[in-house]
């Protein structure tokens, strides 16, 4: 159970400097990424315009507390599926040097995520524009998806990237619980539920482990 739910932007700020001790450089590329954030969400529609004004909590801190979950170091691939506007994938390589693989099928959005990497100088991130079923396969340290499929589909999807050390964090709303019941057990045994830190009514599927092909549609 966290100790406190971050309900606005300075909290959101005073957090990150607490868990990750951003240096003044990421701090700058924050404040960069928020506002090309902004700036695109007016010509494509990356984020609600409703959470706007909440972004530091809203988008900042719930993509960087999936890296509080996970803070292992070292070269291991973080492959982010859907990634959408960068959300979580931006967030955890500027606060982290892990080697991030962001997959998103849609042009635009990879248009998006190439310019701000360059803007940002985020050598440490590889764009893969594709369908996840057409992206090759590598052993993924963690595996990150914020708003990308159906559990169920998810982990079927991202089966073959999976290791027996790779660290899956799946954030699912409210619907966390109900999602993992219905998978088959040898699949549910992997997870356990986490509160965020940025919404009550919002929980995080944190686990651990390979998906083997012999698990698929057993109950």
């Amino acid at each position: 159970m966290i100790d406190y739910l971050l309900d606005s932007g300075e909290a959101a700020r005073i957090w990150l400097g607490k868990t990750f001790a951003p240096s003044p450089g990421q701090w700058v590329q924050l404040e960069r990424f928020v506002d090309m954030l902004v700036a695109e969400n007016a010509e494509q529609n990356l984020i609600a315009a409703s959470t706007i004004p909440t972004m530091w909590v809203r988008h900042i801190a719930d993509s960087a507390q999936l890296l509080s979950f996970d803070t292992r170091s070292g070269d291991g691939l973080w492959v982010d599926l859907g990634s959408g506007p960068g959300l979580p994938g931006l967030v955890v390589a500027i606060l982290s040097s892990r080697p991030m693989l962001l997959v998103e099928s849609r042009k635009r959005r990879c248009d998006f995520l190439r310019a701000v990497a360059a803007e940002l100088d985020l050598a440490h991130v590889e764009i893969a524009e594709a369908p996840l079923e057409r992206v090759a396969t590598r052993p993924a340290a963690t595996i990150s998806a914020r708003a990308f499929a159906p559990l169920d589909k998810l982990l079927d999807l991202s089966a073959r990237f999976s290791t027996e050390s790779t660290r899956w964090l799946l954030p699912k709303g409210r619907n966390a619980v109900k999602e993992l019941a219905l998978l088959p057990e040898a699949w549910q045994r992997m997870f356990h539920v986490e509160q965020s830190r940025t919404d009550a009514d919002s929980q995080i599927l944190v686990g651990q482990g390979r998906i083997a092909a012999k698990q698929r549609g057993k109950r």
